[in-house]
């Protein structure tokens, strides 16, 4: 095959949209998925402003295959229902020149996989090394032949094999001290136009509204890691059926839904920044490179904005310039994002810790602060977030 070829190792959002990114460059290349198909439950996913600015860079309008439903407002409320803070979307969009969105992750995933050429998918495709990745990587696999690379996007997750072994020191994942619960509802009746997360005692429960009208729902309670109940939607309905509504409607809703439709999974980040984001001619994107906590909504935005910033350092595929230049380019790519990632992880576990307390008096002193808090200053403090995303200059040379 003709040109430069890119292997990356995972086709969560953050691997497919590097794909999709470096297609887009001119690059050969391959995505190796160790599950059998793409995932078609799931939950939301939420997209700010610099996600959606960075996913417009590489062609992807996530709007025309997602729908563009945005909710009136979003804010953080009390268990009885009681507003602390609420923000227009029409503020945000005012300030930031586009609402965030949130969007089912399944349609999502769909739509950047078919922004690729259907050989570059390769599900069941399990990597299980990758030698010589100082010079010309080869990806060893399960499913098949090896595959020679030059270079590789390492979008394994937050149990990352390939950060385990190119960074054995790295202490890796901790647990936050939380368990979340995720599902997707439909609830047209219930007229909800607002996006909020509210706060109990060690316990929160949000309502987003997605693109497609239906609705994200998560939970999240400090619970000893390992945590399981035999019916997730008897938890959840034992935890949070007594707080304000919509939410008893639509823990209705979830009775609905089967079991395995409500997902759970226990809270975690990496412990430490990784001392760089590349190794060799290996980049790290993603949950990968800096899981963090969920609780500012960037995760998935961080690791869009990743993956479309390698893209552009790297030289173009088509190899008309005659020289390599990768080596240089994952060297400004973890110039580029690691100290930006970094500051988004730690802030993330902040304000997950302050919506974990339980003790009355600390509660009640949160309560108080937020409510104190003007819209303006709010907003302002989501400007390093929602207004940071920006491409670096490419390396010269």
């Amino acid at each position: 095959m003709p040109g430069r070829h890119a292997v990356v190792v995972g086709a969560g959002i953050g691997g497919l949209t590097a794909a999709v990114a470096l297609h887009r460059r001119g690059w050969h290349v391959t995505v190796c998925e160790s599950a059998a198909e793409p995932s078609v439950t799931g939950a939301g996913i939420g997209l700010a402003p610099n996600a959606l600015r960075a996913l417009h860079t590489v062609g992807v309008d996530v709007t025309r295959v997602t729908g563009g439903a945005v909710p009136a407002a979003m804010g953080v409320r009390r268990s009885d229902g009681r507003w602390l803070t609420r923000i227009r979307t029409a503020d945000l969009t005012a300030r930031y020149g586009m609402p965030p969105i949130a969007v089912p992750r399944p349609s999502l995933a769909a739509a950047l996989a078919a922004a690729l050429p259907t050989a570059a998918l390769r599900y069941g495709t399990a990597v299980t090394a990758v030698d010589d990745a100082e010079g010309r990587p080869v990806l060893r696999t399960r499913a098949g032949p090896d595959l020679p690379a030059e270079m590789v996007v390492a979008a394994d997750g937050i149990h990352s094999p390939l950060r385990r072994a190119y960074f054995p020191a790295h202490p890796g994942p901790r647990y936050l001290g939380e368990t979340a619960w995720r599902a997707l509802v439909g609830a047209p009746d219930l007229g909800i136009e607002a996006m909020s997360e509210t706060w109990g005692r060690g316990e929160r429960f949000g309502v987003t509204p997605l693109s497609d009208g239906r609705f994200y729902l998560y939970a999240t309670a400090v619970v000893p890691a390992g945590t399981r109940s035999a019916d997730p939607r008897a938890e959840l309905r034992r935890r949070f059926g007594s707080w304000h509504e919509p939410i008893p409607a639509l823990l209705d809703r979830v009775d609905r839904l089967a079991p395995a439709d409500v997902l759970r999974h226990d809270l975690y980040e990496l412990a430490a920044p990784l001392p760089r984001l590349h190794h060799g001619r290996i980049a790290w994107l993603g949950d990968a490179a800096h899981a963090m906590a969920p609780n500012l909504g960037q995760g998935g935005c961080q690791a869009v904005e990743d993956a479309v910033v390698l893209a552009h350092l790297l030289p173009a595929g088509d190899r008309g310039d005659g020289s390599d230049g990768v080596p240089a380019a994952l060297a400004a790519y973890t110039a580029a994002r690691l100290d930006r990632t970094d500051a988004v992880r730690v802030r993330a576990r902040r304000v997950g810790r302050l919506g974990a307390l339980g003790h009355p008096l600390a509660v009640a002193a949160r309560d108080l602060a937020v409510r104190a808090t003007p819209n303006r200053l709010a907003l302002r403090g989501l400007d390093d977030l929602f207004d940071g995303f920006r491409l670096p200059d490419r390396p010269v040379g």
